[in-house]
């Protein structure tokens, strides 16, 4: 061994955190942590990475390294840990110097377990230097995708990481990451010298959350129609693609009687650090955001995740939905999309800085992506199937697809017009003009290019605006037009369009947007209407002792000015109120109260439930 193994794991496991046994892989992982092994972890958002390096952390002698990209956060899981009486200080950039040296000396004296530190901390040559003449037990690098230029989130410091190995031998070092495709694990391997280590891959399968997705149609009359009929009252994420788009949602659904707060970039860092303390310590906050927000965000209660925009690949997707429903319970993720989101995603990628290497691999992440919005298969199987993964099941019984099954009609003769309209067009004009053409609208850009005369003019008056849109959508999914973003977001065939075009091959379309209309309601209703304050619980007297519970919890973190998730989950609420435990004892066999907790909580809950 490696280092001095001073506790049991399971023990620890039990004793500290309150759980009777471990998930998946955990338990492999964390022997083979404590056997002196390197590792990459892949587990989901709430696969329960922290406990692979945080229970090491107290079994082996000296100071555990945890790297974390974000410094905002680092306070809020080092607090949860001295919740659990760990040993626990973070060391960033919003400490002073005196600070600093403070736990600096506590780390060289062995008074710390756990120390979480910056990137840009940790490739400082003082602070490698005070590593020296510490006891570091390991290595846990988390976020470890940025590392990667082919990722979503690359952060060129991670890259400076490999020197670890060099100088620090003996120290076990592990990489964790809740999302990475092949390419960015060979990167992963690569650029943190872990080709000695193992590679542990959980399922990426998040089983409680229920994945839905719409075309866009009155996208705020949909996301208030989700919100209500789903998810009055919880706390969730609303992701939109500007900051200008981030502001104007948030306003609205504050006249709508909801708490959102904006977050993006552009924001004043005061601000942006004051609404994100607002959405983990206070609850039911909805955080209207850019993709700026939410990485590592450790917010166990998280009910539902909105994209009011498409994301540009299916990674960006699973760890922007994997953000909700960490703690188990169930939560939903929902998907507005148009085509006009496709155009400017595709304007983003032909106008960044990148390779021509590096584009062409996002445009196909980007194609993922839409091909995913479009489907007719279960959702979940699409995701695990992109991650590689090959689901035994063929149906979820959790997702839109598989709780409505999709039907398909043959869409070969609407597909023919599109075409045909594209190329008569000269492959110059995007969707909405296009749509206008087919069905016989002759306004005045029309009549200048002289559309009204060609044979595609006012063929397609069987379908509605709305109607066509899809048909667009799903023409451009299966690969037979492009958004061109270099010339405005037109649309120009591709090569598979022949086959179409000529009537040699067939292609069928979902019917379920097919079968709607363009809503034209611009209804508002008043928040609580039709709806009411509801959690998983079945039961109305377990479902008030919940809110009891939430409520008497809430008081505590207040007072003690820490988000209300560190004090008990949600999940360790929900098995309070059912199972009513009436001594210390019954509780302390609750899953999430561990022994310190136990003592510092447990005769007030006892109370709640006694009353």
């Amino acid at each position: 061994m490696s280092a001095i193994l001073q506790q049991k794991p399971l023990k620890i496991l039990k004793s500290v955190f309150g759980f009777s046994s471990f998930r998946g892989d955990q338990e492999e992982i964390i022997n083979h942590i404590l056997n002196g092994g390197d590792a990459l972890i892949l587990m989901p958002t709430g696969g329960g990475k922290s406990l692979c390096y945080q229970i090491p952390a107290l079994c082996l002698e000296g100071v555990t390294i945890v790297v974390s990209p974000l410094i905002a956060l680092m306070q809020d899981q080092v607090d949860a840990l001295l919740q659990l009486g760990i040993k626990a200080s973070v060391l960033n950039s919003t400490l002073t110097a005196a600070e600093s040296l403070n736990i600096e000396a506590q780390m060289k004296s062995g008074e710390l377990d756990i120390v979480y530190v910056s990137p840009e901390r940790l490739n400082t040559a003082s602070f490698l230097e005070v590593l020296k003449n510490c006891k570091i037990s390991l290595f846990a690098i988390d976020e470890a995708h940025c590392v990667s230029q082919w990722g979503h989130d690359f952060r060129p410091e991670y890259t400076e990481f490999s020197k670890l190995q060099e100088r620090f031998p003996t120290v076990p070092r592990i990489a964790l990451t809740a999302t990475a495709d092949s390419m960015t694990r060979v990167d992963i391997i690569k650029y943190l010298n872990l080709s000695e280590g193992r590679t542990f891959i959980s399922s990426f399968d998040r089983a409680n959350i229920q994945y839905k997705v719409l075309p866009k149609n009155v996208e705020r009359q949909q996301l208030l129609s989700f919100l209500k009929e789903n998810h009055q009252d919880d706390a969730g994420i609303v992701y939109c693609l500007s900051r200008k788009k981030v502001e104007e949602t948030a306003k609205w659904l504050k006249k709508e009687g909801f708490k959102a707060l904006p977050y993006h970039a552009g924001l004043d860092k005061n601000v942006r650090q004051k609404n994100q303390t607002k959405f983990i310590k206070d609850e039911s906050v909805i955080m209207v955001a850019t993709i700026a927000f939410g990485m590592g965000i450790n917010k166990p209660d998280v009910r539902f995740v909105v994209h009011m925009d498409m994301p540009k690949s299916i990674e960006s997707y699973y760890q922007e939905t994997g953000r909700a429903g960490r703690d188990g319970l169930p939560s939903s993720a929902l998907l507005l999309y148009g085509i006009e989101d496709i155009a400017k995603l595709q304007q983003f990628i032909t106008q960044s800085g990148a390779s021509k290497e590096q584009k062409m691999l996002e445009q196909n992440k980007l194609n993922s992506m839409l091909g995913f919005a479009e489907t007719v298969r279960c959702r979940r199987q699409v995701l695990l199937e992109y991650f590689g993964e090959s689901p035994e099941k063929k149906s979820c019984d959790n997702c839109d697809t598989c709780l409505e099954p999709v039907n398909s009609f043959d869409g070969t003769v609407a597909a023919q017009k599109v075409l045909s309209c594209i190329y008569r067009t000269g492959e110059m004009f995007g969707v909405n003009y296009l749509i206008n053409v087919l069905l016989g609208k002759e306004d005045e850009k029309i009549t200048r290019f002289k559309h009204h005369r060609i044979s595609t003019f006012g063929i397609g008056k069987e379908y509605d605006s709305f109607q066509w849109k899809s048909i667009f959508r799903q023409v451009v999914a299966s690969g037979l037009a492009f958004v061109d973003a270099e010339s405005y977001g037109s649309l120009k065939l591709t090569p598979s369009a022949s086959g179409i075009l000529r009537g040699e091959e067939k292609i069928f379309f979902r019917t379920d947007v097919m079968a709607q209309k363009e809503s034209k309601s611009k209804s508002k209703s008043k928040k609580g209407e039709g709806s009411k304050k509801k959690s998983v619980l079945k039961n109305d007297d377990d479902e008030a002792l919940f809110q009891k519970l939430r409520a008497y919890r809430l008081t505590i973190a207040q007072e003690q000015k820490i988000p209300p998730f560190i004090i008990f989950h949600d999940s360790t609420l929900v098995e309070l109120a059912t199972q009513k435990p009436q001594t210390l004892k019954a509780m302390g066999a609750i899953s999430g109260v561990g022994e310190t907790k136990l003592k510092r909580y447990g005769k007030g809950f006892l109370e709640v439930i006694k009353e």
